[in-house]
């Protein structure tokens, strides 16, 4: 089970993973906490009033377009996008949105989701978000919560019987070492890197370049790259097709950095460190 904050975000982290995993015979699970009706839309081509007005249908059907293409199941926990706030002072926080909700509140229905789907492994952000969008940190919060009171059968009694998932990951996107690596291959294939820019800004306290030392786990998902890109094009409100995010051939990609890669934040099986398998450790089906 995948928990993340919106719709888009199961495409652009660890959607290589999951492609494979279905791929080889393992139910996946995308839980998307928000609907996302707060964002923004970053394709200069959908930005238009009437996307504006439908926003959130239209990321609904987004969402739906890139599950067809991953090969997952998804549900929506129900609650509402938080927006990203900006500005100096920051602006409050809408009353209805999902960051402000108490955490047993926002923690229910992936407790309920977990005990009806069963998951072995739960995959969510760090503690940071991945980056500090309210939703994002929230997001951990509650994957925390919901993956220790799932088992719990003093907790939530409501929802059925319990159920423990045996490990729980997070996310590690991008860090200096593996933009080096894709720079460094994009300029040896003779093109122009989109990854220069970026590493000129680059701080040498930069917070990515902390969780990299985290990394326990990398799994190798290059071949499912181009289904990752497919679904992240599907969320067309999200996503330039002609943006830096596509500009690096899949060839290159492959070469460079072949794999999607997590930090082991809690097991209940023996596995050895460094893995290149969520599953690693997990021999048999759990009864609680």
């Amino acid at each position: 089970m995948a928990v993340h904050a919106h719709p888009d975000d199961e495409s652009s982290k660890g959607a290589a993973t999951m492609a494979r995993y279905v791929r080889e015979g393992v139910r996946v699970m995308v839980a998307t906490c928000t609907g996302g009706e707060r964002g923004s839309v970053l394709n200069p081509a959908m930005d238009r009033p009437e996307v504006w007005e439908h926003l959130s249908e239209i990321r609904r059907k987004e969402m739906e377009a890139a599950r067809e293409i991953l090969g997952v199941e998804q549900a929506w926990l129900g609650f509402v996008d938080s927006g990203l706030p900006e500005g100096d002072p920051l602006p409050p926080l809408p009353e209805d949105c999902f960051a402000l909700q108490p955490l047993e509140v926002a923690t229910a229905p992936l407790v309920r989701l977990i005990r009806e789907f069963r998951p072995h492994v739960v995959t969510t952000y760090d503690e940071n978000g991945g980056y500090p969008h309210p939703d994002h940190i929230m997001c951990h919060q509650v994957s925390v919560e919901a993956f220790e009171a799932a088992g719990d059968p003093e907790r939530y009694q409501e929802f059925g019987e319990p159920w423990q998932p045996l490990k729980l990951y997070y996310q590690m996107g991008f860090s200096r070492k593996r933009i080096e690596a894709l720079h460094a291959e994009t300029v040896a294939a003779g093109l122009e890197s989109p990854y220069e820019e970026w590493l000129q800004k680059w701080s040498e306290n930069h917070e990515e370049d902390k969780a990299a030392l985290r990394v326990t786990t990398q799994v190798p998902c290059a071949d499912y790259f181009g289904i990752r890109d497919d679904a992240l094009r599907a969320h067309a409100t999200q996503v330039d097709p002609t943006g830096r995010w596509f500009q690096t051939p899949l060839d290159v990609q492959r070469k460079a950095w072949p794999t999607e890669d997590y930090e082991l934040a809690r097991s209940l099986v023996d596995t050895g460190i460094p893995e290149d398998d969520l599953f690693a450790g997990i021999t048999e089906s759990v009864h609680v």
